[in-house]
């Protein structure tokens, strides 16, 4: 029987520890399939190899970079409010993505390629359906208008970069030195090049998780999760980005992944946040974000999905950042929001931010900050990958196995074979 996002209490709370590294920054995609699990792509600037090439059995999506399969599968688990065991065989606990058993594999595929010929044909290319567009969350589309109990507030949803003409809209510089001004100025910020945080992860079940962060200027940013099974690590140095769980080897950061990272880690030192856009554009129409007027900034770069930032009208900080993983099916959301602003040397930080995602969100609380202190340059370099064990006589090799309900769909294996 299929089920839904969601299950036991501790089951959750095993996923929820995988979900918080694979999101912090936005999402790293994991792999544990018999492939190695250490790929350059996008480390090394190696030819992307196709995911009809790395994987078995992709009949739909076989020609995009394989690096973009798992977002694509992310994608989908968000916006039908599934898990990979909908379509894909669950063999008492592993998942066999190579096999075609189940109709709703079927049914995805003709459902892509359903969605492929509408925006081919009927929106000169340009992906305006989704999977999103009908199902809403939901494996079954509600075909059946539903009355409601109240009037409903229209969804907020990213521009169409191929509608927006940048050049109608008023600069969101003046917002942007606005709220460095509110941080303490631009001489002091650029006075910080470190800080080292210690906190606790929050779930939404189940008890904190101690985290400690190190980041250093201008985009170089490490947490490390102190769980009861060991470290787990999430980096990004400025160069490329991996994510590592205990006793499992190191992954490395998708293309979009890396990009994602890098803004996160540059959020956190706002002066050079202008570096990674060529447009900042304000908005022209003013968003709440809870009970707060705010200001949105849309940065944009050619080809990327656009990033919004939604500053207090009033106190000029940052309340919220929402940028999105670009996939071939659609884009992966991820909402960032910054709250309890505390001044340390002189400079206003948040200490606490809630990270949320279609399929879920937690929050990390800070219990101390400090500034300009020495961090060892070895926890900004990427681990050596392990060699793999050799595979006992007569058996095949295989990779790792992941802690049973460790893999929610932010942090789905890589398939062996799938859509």
């Amino acid at each position: 029987m299929p089920k839904a996002v969601g299950t036991t209490h501790s089951k959750k709370y095993v996923s929820g520890i995988a979900f918080i590294a694979a999101v912090l920054f936005t999402g790293a995609t994991i792999q544990v399939s018999g492939q190695s699990a250490h790929s350059p792509t996008g480390a090394t600037g190696a030819t992307p190899q196709n995911a009809g090439d790395k994987y078995k059995n992709i009949k739909v999506l076989n020609q995009i970079p394989a690096d973009e399969l798992i977002p694509s599968m992310q994608f989908i688990t968000a916006a039908l409010g599934v898990e990979c065991a909908f379509c894909h065989v669950d063999n008492g606990g592993k998942l066999d993505f190579e096999k075609d058993d189940k109709k709703e594999k079927k049914t995805a595929r003709e459902m892509m390629q359903m969605m492929f010929a509408i925006n081919k044909n009927s929106f000169e290319g340009e992906r305006e359906v989704t999977c999103n567009t009908c199902h809403r969350g939901s494996p079954h589309p509600q075909a059946i208008p539903v009355i409601l109990s109240e009037t409903p507030k229209p969804e907020a949803a990213p521009a169409h970069q191929h509608n927006m003409d940048p050049a109608s809209l008023p600069s969101g510089d003046p917002v942007l030195a606005k709220y460095i001004q509110a941080l303490g100025g631009q001489t002091a910020l650029a006075k910080v090049t470190t800080r080292v945080e210690k906190g606790k992860a929050l779930l939404p079940e189940g008890p904190a998780i101690p985290i400690d962060i190190y980041t250093k200027a201008p985009d170089q940013r490490v947490s490390v999760m102190h769980t009861t099974r060991g470290e787990s690590v999430t980096a990004y140095n400025g160069q490329g980005g991996w994510i590592s769980f205990p006793g499992r080897p190191v992954h490395d950061m998708s293309a979009s992944d890396q990009m994602a990272a890098k803004l996160d880690a540059e959020s956190f030192y706002p002066n050079l946040l202008q570096q990674q856009f060529t447009e900042l554009k304000l908005q022209q129409d003013p968003e709440k974000v809870g009970e707060h007027e705010t200001d949105v900034v849309v940065g944009l770069v050619k080809g990327q999905p656009p990033v919004k930032f939604y500053f207090d009208k009033a106190s000029g900080l940052l309340l919220r950042m929402m940028h999105y993983t670009d996939t071939p099916l659609g884009l992966n959301p991820t909402q960032v929001d910054f709250a309890d602003y505390r001044a340390v040397d002189g400079v206003k930080t948040p200490y606490r931010w809630t990270i949320a995602r279609p399929s879920g969100a937690f929050t990390i609380q800070l219990d101390e900050v400090q500034q300009n202190v020495p961090i060892d340059a070895a926890r900004f370099v990427e681990p050596k990958p392990e060699p793999m064990p050799a595979a006992a006589p007569g058996t095949a090799p295989r990779g790792p196995k992941p802690p049973q309900g460790a893999t929610p769909p932010t942090a789905t294996p890589a398939p062996s074979g799938s859509m």
